[in-house]
């Protein structure tokens, strides 16, 4: 009932309306004349909208609960391993031909225990010793030949130290004179051979000198024993002193060369306690500090 009597209502308004029209026949206007009313419909249409849709569409969890398929990520493109770091060669069981055949002389007898060092001049200061081995270090010896060959300051620190504890102006009972206890007869031969004119008093040609015989010492130990890998580093060393570059040059400062490399037999090292102790500096040595 509520609904016809809301339609009858409706048909009495609207014959109220029409009748007004009719009534106005002064202002008669042409029925194209007049604006089509507006559509009212509750169909959607196909015009876009602005509007974000109150309901939000399905997740992707809950899509795939619903057994659809999930979609496909890009596959990533793998990303290239680092490549493994090269190892350092083992030494031959028995040495090559040596590429040098000029040799420094051999290092002289030690001096009786009961002898004491002796002083002359003035000594250098602790600054003035690390400038100097600095420079050593970061000189290139062998520029032609073998310009990869540096003598890590590390271990130029450490030798100073345990041949001088760092004394410019000391002169051993053995003949070894400054900083890097450098023989005369040996500073005599480095001098000619690679061309220099090193003193061996001044504090600073002492550390180029001894700088240069373990530049010297890595290019004939490494081109004998190791392939011509001239690397100088303690992570390459093993529990064996035998095992790598670095102790046989330290051996060698000490010994001389030829207490440690020969031709055909296997690399030597013939000082354990003097590698033991300068490997040992190289990582505890107070004078790492200066």
């Amino acid at each position: 009932m509520v609904r016809q009597t809301h339609r009858l209502v409706g048909a009495a308004l609207a014959g109220l309306l029409l009748s007004a029209l009719v009534g106005c026949a002064g202002n008669e206007q042409s029925p194209e004349s007049l604006a089509a009313p507006v559509a009212v419909s509750d169909e959607p249409t196909d015009a876009p909208s602005d509007e974000v849709s109150a309901e939000p569409s399905p997740s992707v969890s809950a899509v795939e609960s619903m057994g659809a398929a999930p979609s496909r990520s890009p596959t990533p493109t793998p990303k290239p391993s680092k490549k493994p770091t090269r190892t350092a060669p083992k030494p031959r069981p028995v040495a090559k031909p040596p590429t040098e055949t000029e040799v420094p002389p051999a290092p002289p007898k030690p001096a009786p225990t009961s002898c004491k060092p002796t002083y002359k001049g003035t000594q250098a200061s602790r600054s003035e010793v690390k400038a100097a081995l600095t420079d050593a270090a970061n000189r290139t010896y062998w520029p032609v030949s073998a310009p990869d060959i540096k003598v890590p300051l590390t271990l130029l620190k450490a030798t100073a130290w345990q041949e001088s504890g760092w004394q410019s102006n000391i002169y051993a009972c053995d003949g070894g004179v400054g900083l890097m206890q450098v023989m005369p007869d040996t500073a005599s031969w480095m001098n000619q051979r690679f061309e220099k004119s090193y003193k061996i008093d001044a504090y600073r040609d002492n550390a180029y000198l001894g700088a240069t015989y373990l530049a010297w010492a890595t290019k004939y130990i490494g081109d004998m024993y190791f392939e011509s890998d001239f690397r100088l580093d303690p992570a390459l060393c093993t529990s064996e002193l035998n095992s790598c570059l670095l102790n046989a040059v330290i051996a060698a400062y000490n010994f001389g060369h030829g207490a440690v490399a020969q031709e055909g037999k296997p690399l030597a090292i013939p000082n354990p306690s003097y590698v033991r102790n300068v490997r040992a500096l190289m990582n505890e040595c107070v004078c790492l500090t200066y």
